[in-house]
């Protein structure tokens, strides 16, 4: 009964800070309510007994990518009259993408069929006998089993983040830049010009 409890507690605040998320006006505040949403889904994975990916969520998303989510909304100062130009024109495209994915996900619920292993599997994924931690089963799932499909989505997000770079990086005229290259090759006659002065003609 408690664990009903606990699961239900985590599930509702889940949920609520997910639509706070994308229905917050202010983009700090969405990042915040993104945070909560970690958290609970870190304790929700505590419950099933995932008690290593709870941590990896704590530690990788909310330690680094929501905390890197937040600097950089707070940097750009995103306005919200800028978030909503142009939302007229795109609003049938992006009515028709999320009714075909709609669409997908209740195709996807009708026709899911469960093999007759399936709940015991649930239940149980790891045998008690077999003497493999979660951390060690996790490792072979991800590193043997779908290792390959594990390299592809990191280079996906490799993509990804080099796609974000140079759709976001922008040239401006009369910017002096650095040339690391000559700095590094510079010699001191380059840099230092030494002068003989005689004695009484330097500077009065």
């Amino acid at each position: 009964m408690i664990e009903a409890l606990v699961f239900y507690m985590f599930a509702s605040v889940l949920i609520a800070s997910g639509v706070m998320v994308i229905t917050a006006r202010n983009s700090v505040h969405s990042v915040l309510f993104l945070i909560l949403a970690f958290f609970n889904a870190a304790g929700l994975f505590v419950l099933l007994g995932a008690e290593f990916v709870a941590m990896i969520l704590v530690i990788v998303y909310v330690g680094a990518v929501a905390v890197l989510f937040l600097f950089v909304v707070m940097m750009l100062d995103v306005g919200r009259v800028n978030i909503k130009e142009g939302l007229v024109s795109y609003l049938p495209i992006g009515g028709l993408v999320g009714l075909a994915l709609l669409a997908e996900l209740v195709w996807l619920y009708w026709t899911w069929e469960f093999s007759a292993g399936a709940v015991q599997n649930r239940l149980a994924p790891i045998s008690a006998d077999a003497g493999v931690t979660n951390t060690h089963a996790l490792g072979q799932i991800l590193y043997t089993q779908n290792v390959y499909l594990f390299q592809t989505a990191g280079l996906i997000l490799l993509v990804a983040m080099i796609g974000a770079i140079v759709l976001t990086l922008r040239t401006r005229p009369g910017v002096r830049k650095q040339n690391v290259s000559d700095q590094v090759s510079r010699r001191p006659a380059d840099a230092m010009e030494i002068q003989q002065v005689e004695t009484g003609a330097g500077v009065q």
